[in-house]
């Protein structure tokens, strides 16, 4: 069984629709898909049809943004909790007003450099997207010819330190892991290694965060090498969380991050599921199932 369980679709920063992204989920020859949009179910209802369509387990889950120790952020999955939860929807509702707030702040920063470009430039790109951001930002410059991809146009302007960087609101990651579980969900730490020094989370932080109902940990991911991944998979025993492994695929938006390029063991998935189970009794919310299409 080949299990990814962190997507984007265009209802984010992907570049595929929903339905697209799990017909290629199902022709890359996995088994489950989670579909993991930033700050957003948006594309959940589009996928499930899908699904039922392309025989594929489908996992409806969020990527949410959150802020650790320092302010740091810090991505977290949140996988079947009820998306109508009010203290979930007010948060994401803070966090996708943040993202758009500083959309045209970004422009303005960019203008200042020289480059000519205005939102109706990001909105060409983004299209339906509920979640505007950086990636389209980036996209936006690409196409005007500014940068030759999101890499570049992340590297030399949009990245935290660079000339067209803007801070944004993001949910403390301890208020977060409370608000999925009582949501009904359960909340997986993404790369939690991809971004910071292993002191942001390290074995304490993520203890803490598990007394509060951390769920798991992506263990396996393309921004980990394999001394990571051997200590993140250790420190997941250590503290009986899930360790999961996904692809982070953005369709052409993001390089080197093909579907099912790392996968989840069938075992610890069958945890994380059971613990959603779990989850979602305690909740009483009415939380979204496993859209079993296979």
């Amino acid at each position: 069984m080949r299990i990814d369980l962190h997507t984007h679709s265009r209802a984010s920063d992907g570049t595929q629709a929903p339905e697209e992204l799990v017909r290629a989920g199902a022709a890359a020859g996995l088994d489950v898909l989670g579909l993991t949009d930033h700050d957003t179910a948006e594309g959940w209802d589009e996928a499930v049809e899908a699904a039922n369509d392309a025989r594929i387990t489908l996992v409806r889950g969020m990527e949410i943004s959150t802020r650790h120790a320092g302010g740091r952020g810090v991505h977290l999955l949140a996988y079947l909790p009820d998306p109508t939860y009010p203290p979930l929807v007010h948060e994401l509702g803070r966090i996708l007003d943040g993202r758009d707030a500083r959309v045209p702040v970004m422009l303005q920063k960019l203008r200042e450099c020289g480059i000519d470009i205005e939102v109706a430039d990001v909105r060409r790109v983004a299209g339906a997207a509920v979640v505007t951001g950086r990636p389209h930002v980036a996209d936006a410059l690409v196409a005007l010819g500014a940068v030759r991809d999101r890499e570049e146009a992340f590297a030399k302007y949009l990245s935290a330190g660079r000339p067209a960087y803007v801070d944004r609101y993001a949910t403390p990651l301890a208020e977060m892991v409370e608000i999925v579980t009582r949501a009904g969900g359960v909340g997986v730490v993404a790369h939690p290694w991809g971004r910071h020094e292993r002191t942001t989370l390290d074995e304490s932080a993520l203890a803490e965060l598990a007394d509060l109902g951390l769920a798991g940990i992506e263990v396996d991911h393309q921004d980990h090498d394999a001394g990571e991944r051997r200590a993140l998979r250790a420190i997941a025993r250590n503290l009986g969380l899930v360790a999961t492994g996904s692809s982070d695929h953005h369709g052409t938006g993001k390089v080197g991050h093909d579907l099912g390029c790392n996968t989840t063991d069938p075992d610890e998935f069958a945890r994380l599921i059971d613990l959603a189970h779990s989850s979602a009794r305690r909740s009483g919310r009415p939380v979204p199932e496993l859209v079993n299409g296979s």
